[in-house]
């Protein structure tokens, strides 16, 4: 059996699009994405998971963490992905599902992370700070944001000229749509030999 996974989103889901593309590819042999949750029951990426016929979910708040832990636990979810997901979850979640949440930052992390550092604002620290690289980091999800363990990280140069739109778009193409379906195998596998299969 693989393992079940869960993407968590909040936006358009450019994330989850090249995850549902690598599974496509057969690049995800030890995990299979059954289900989109998102806390946002406008975002783009819910439309992304119907088209690729994957089952979806909205659990915003109030009672978010209430709701999302019934709707995982419904659908027997063994792992989770945050993908582009705009909500800190608390200890008490993660705890539940230790190195099984996994999500993708836009920095090499320790750099411009950590609780406000989201979006563009990522690329904007790291041109106004004069950067000559910055890239994207798939980590281990703990209660501290942008705190957990790295599992994979890939850099991109900083060109002359770049605003923080274009930067992003560049992140996103030479490292977060590689790294994070690497990542999402790496741990798959983990938990389909942990269960013994």
């Amino acid at each position: 059996m693989k393992t079940r996974i869960a993407v968590l989103v909040s936006g358009g889901g450019t994330n989850l699009q090249a995850l549902i593309d690598a599974q496509r590819r057969g690049e995800l042999p030890d995990g299979e994405i059954v289900l989109v949750v998102s806390n946002n029951p406008n975002a783009y990426a819910l439309e992304r998971a119907k088209s690729a016929g994957i089952e979806t979910a909205v659990c915003a708040r109030p009672d978010m963490e209430r709701k999302l832990i019934d709707t995982l636990e419904a659908h027997s979810i063994e792992m989770m992905i945050l993908a582009g997901f705009m909500a800190i979850l608390s200890r008490d979640f993660v705890t539940r599902w230790p190195d099984r949440i996994i999500n993708i930052h836009p920095s090499l992390i320790p750099s411009f992370c950590g609780e406000g550092f989201y979006g563009l604002r990522v690329h904007q620290a790291a041109l106004d700070y004069g950067v000559k690289v910055t890239g994207a980091t798939v980590h281990y999800v703990n209660e501290i944001p942008d705190g957990g363990r790295i599992i994979c990280q890939k850099a991109v140069d900083i060109q002359d000229g770049d605003t923080p739109e274009v930067l992003q778009r560049r992140v996103m193409e030479q490292a977060e749509w590689l790294l994070l379906p690497r990542a999402a195998q790496i741990v798959a596998q983990r938990i389909r030999s942990e269960s013994g299969e």
